[in-house]
């Protein structure tokens, strides 16, 4: 006999065209009495197992590089697409030697210019934890493969703590995080750097306040943002929501706990002291340091400007700046002024979204931060893999053209212009999915998470929550149901008492 909940879960394949067709690859889509989440084969089972299937792919991908491309010949792990900064890293910060990150500078001999390690603490205590779990012994090429397959190992458990996440976070929709399990673009940037420790970590943040527990969430948000700096944006989101929904106590809660957690993190390493007082490490602040010095890099849209006019661009700072503040009170303004409460996904996608389409730098990985927001926001199949498409040849176009700039009078790759139709397609294929995001938010009864009734599935205190301060039509639709007097809870049927 079938519990409440499990009738009660969407498929996709009943509501999605491109998920019915695709499941016709095993046999087709689910009928009206199938059983699900019966036995051992639940949602979150079949999912984790995808997500962790899709990841060993990811690591035979790399395997030309494994095996030689790392270490004999620049260009063969540009060609082979399979380049990971991890066995990099392993010697060129030091860690084949045991220095200790932030507080050990790295001679300059083996550091390529950089004197301290340049990520965040607790990326750097990641580092640090599969340095010791390396074995030592044997040439510094096979501990460099070594500490890959550490890494790698470590990197599994992250997928499936995001896909333990994602696939609770919407109790009736636990299926969509199939798109997340099934992702090529995360398959082949999974092990190219360590990005998810802090994607899992914010996974785990947006589940906590979907159950409602505000200070909770806050904690995973700070501990996120002490591995990456992107989580920190999601506090934005909270506040517009909260504020609309007058949930100050959550918001306080929630913000309170992440600026805890970060200080409790970055503190011991953040302060040294000596006889004149404290000062700020050198070590720990060679992060921030590197990323407002860092000049316009590879993927972004100002790399492309800077390219196509040959301006170096020395004031991409400040455009990168006034940009995310400009498009940050835009989704302030369009959190208010919705017809309807935006759902928390929603709003965190086009953030992080807005983030990446501005910063000075789009590096392969990046792609891993949206995935499970782009799930959670909008599981439409064939946006998610149209947007996929884009990202997957932006993956080999970075790599290709590497390989032409790196093989001399050979050009065995891509040339300048076809690398920068490469960024222009991940521009717009980021620009598509935002579209169709915004979209449903000023279109509320076209958003596909709420077709059953729900409200704001993620949304922890602000699912059903009525609306306090609106702007614009929003208010005015908020008027026009008080003369009713038919205030509408949103979703609030569709709930668990």
């Amino acid at each position: 006999m079938r519990s409440v909940r499990d009738d009660d879960q969407v498929r996709p394949t009943v509501e999605d065209e491109v998920a019915a067709a695709g499941s016709e690859l095993i046999g087709g889509p689910a009928g009206r009495r199938a059983l699900t989440g019966l036995g051992w084969w639940t949602p979150v089972r079949v999912i984790a197992l995808v997500a962790l299937g899709m990841f060993a792919l990811g690591m035979v991908q790399k395997l030309p590089c494994y095996n030689y491309g790392w270490f004999y010949g620049a260009t063969t792990q540009y060609t082979h697409a399979c380049y990971s900064d991890i066995p990099h890293l392993y010697s060129g910060r030091g860690f084949d030697l045991g220095l200790i990150p932030y507080f050990d500078k790295i001679p300059q001999t083996v550091s390529g210019g950089m004197d301290y390690l340049e990520y965040p603490v607790l990326t750097g205590l990641f580092m640090e934890i599969a340095a010791r779990l390396t074995p030592g012994g044997g040439s510094i090429q096979h501990r460099e493969q070594l500490y890959w397959l550490v890494n790698a190992g470590m990197l599994m458990a992250c997928t499936a703590v995001i896909a333990l996440c994602v696939t609770r976070t919407h109790r009736r929709r636990p299926w969509d995080a199939l798109l997340v399990a099934l992702a090529p673009a995360f398959a082949l940037t999974a092990t190219i750097n360590w990005d998810l420790f802090a994607v899992a970590l914010t996974a785990a943040a947006m589940l906590m306040w979907s159950r409602g527990r505000a200070l909770g969430a806050g904690l995973l948000i700070g501990l996120a943002a002490a591995a990456k700096l992107y989580p920190a944006l999601l506090l934005g989101p909270l506040f517009i929501l909260c504020w609309r929904a007058g949930r100050h106590r959550a918001f306080l809660g929630a913000i309170s706990g992440a600026v805890g957690a970060w200080l409790v993190v970055n503190l011991p390493v953040m302060l040294t002291h000596d006889a004149s007082g404290f000062h700020i490490r050198e070590g720990w602040a060679k992060f921030y340091t590197f990323s407002q010095e860092r000049p316009v890099d590879f993927g972004s849209v100002w790399l492309f400007i800077s390219q196509r006019t040959g301006n170096p661009l020395d004031d991409a700072n400040t455009y990168a700046t006034l940009l995310m503040i400009i498009g940050c009170l835009g989704l302030g303004a369009l959190g208010l002024y919705a017809p309807r409460r935006p759902r928390f996904a929603q709003l965190v996608f086009l953030v992080v979204a807005l983030f990446i389409l501005t910063n000075k730098v789009y590096s392969p990985q990046y792609v891993l931060w949206l995935i499970p927001l782009a799930a959670l926001a909008r599981p439409k199949w064939r946006d998610f893999l149209i947007w996929q498409a884009c990202e997957v040849l932006y993956f080999l176009g970075i790599w290709f053209y590497l390989a032409y700039t790196g093989s001399g009078d050979k050009h065995q790759g891509l040339p300048l212009e076809g690398y920068q139709l490469a960024i222009v397609l991940h521009l717009l294929g980021t620009l598509y999915l935002c579209a169709g995001v915004v979209r449903d938010i000023l279109l509320p009864e076209r958003d596909v998470v709420r077709r059953d009734g729900s409200d704001d599935p993620s949304g922890g205190v602000l699912d059903g929550a009525p609306d306090i301060f609106v702007l614009g039509s929003a208010r005015r639709a908020r008027h026009a149901e008080t003369r009713e007097g038919t205030r509408v809870q949103w979703g609030a049927e569709s709930r668990e008492p």
